[in-house]
């Protein structure tokens, strides 16, 4: 029998219609309402999972909880299942994945899977009112695209695993700084404030596909 799909708002109704005292906390609502926005299934590879996921991240450190391991991210750039990245995904024929290395030594470092989407602020406008602003600050078309990627903590950032508030991002075989992270957050050069950030430049890294 199918079951029909109520919003949050009707399934609210509905439940109070039994318990006129139901009064569910604002996290339980703010999950609902995401499991809605993701068609009623839990999706690891939506952007509102991810951002969610690392907003808990997040929520877990400013606790004072141990961030390790088994809470970050797989490294892109280790051996899967007793073969390597581009190995596993070659044999999977045409399914190939866009793929962040380092310029340095072509080490992967994040996969589209990897990277955390955010909403484009307003360029310069955006940032505080004491940072320098060049031209014209309401000319929209002289914004450029973001000058980084920004992705989920990673098993290759031992800064990370360290227990730091904020830091320089190393490749882990070359040691080349790639970015950087705070859990703080940082402002994308959009102006757009991610927090927390796992911050890499675009400069630091080449786009392939494995």
């Amino acid at each position: 029998m199918r079951t029909e799909q109520l919003s949050q708002e009707d399934a609210l109704e509905s439940l109070r219609k039994s318990c006129e005292f139901v009064c569910p906390n604002d996290g339980f609502l703010e999950q609902l309402k995401m499991f809605e926005e993701m068609g009623y299934k839990v999706d690891h590879s939506n952007p509102i999972y991810k951002r969610f996921r690392l907003k808990v991240l997040g929520d877990s450190y400013n606790r004072g909880e141990k961030i390790d391991s088994s809470k970050l991210g797989a490294d892109p750039g280790m051996p899967k299942e007793g073969s390597s990245v581009s190995e596993a995904s070659s044999k999977e024929g045409k399914n190939h994945t866009v793929a962040y290395r380092c310029k340095k030594c072509r080490r992967v470092v994040a996969l589209q899977d990897n990277v955390v989407d955010h909403i484009p602020g307003e360029g310069e406008t955006s940032f505080e009112w004491h940072k320098r602003r060049s031209g014209n600050p309401f000319n929209k078309s002289a914004e450029s695209e973001c000058s980084s990627i920004f992705v989920e903590p990673l098993r290759w950032m031992t800064a990370v695993e360290e227990g730091a508030l904020e830091g320089k991002l190393c490749c882990a075989h070359c040691e080349a700084r790639l970015g950087y992270f705070n859990w703080s957050g940082i402002q994308c050069s959009c102006g757009s404030w991610i927090t927390p950030a796992f911050q890499l430049h675009k400069c630091r890294v080449d786009i392939s596909t494995v």
